[in-house]
């Protein structure tokens, strides 16, 4: 059992994900931007964070930038599920900070294997 952090602004999405997680045991930190996020990682360190890219206030690849650069939060795996689905935006993710990706629209079937390969 992992403690998620789920970074989501279409409450759609947030529930499917938080649903499927917790289906199978996990727990679920939900903020719906990135500056909600780094308040919910300060207070809960959860093991493992999953990011939408685009979102209000700050967006994921600020959100990356600034989790990466402390020394406390950098070892916390960070993935982007987004629906940017071209090479090239998978490359600046990677390049933001995010430590794997995953390609909306959410595929309930591997979802969480796909989440649990980067749990350590």
């Amino acid at each position: 059992m992992a403690r998620i952090l789920i970074v989501e602004d279409n409450e759609t999405n947030l529930e499917l994900i938080t649903y499927l997680l917790e289906a199978f045991g996990h727990i679920s930190l939900i903020a719906r931007d990135g500056q909600e996020a780094l308040q919910v990682v300060q207070r809960d360190l959860p093991d493992l964070i999953l990011a939408d890219v685009h979102m209000p206030k700050m967006d994921g690849y600020e959100l990356a930038r600034q989790l990466k650069s402390n020394p406390v939060y950098r070892a916390i795996p960070l993935v982007a599920v987004t629906s940017l689905a071209m090479v090239a935006d998978r490359d600046k993710a990677l390049a933001a900070g995010f430590d794997g990706y995953i390609a909306k629209p959410i595929d309930p079937e591997t979802l969480v294997i796909q989440v649990e390969s980067f749990l350590r």
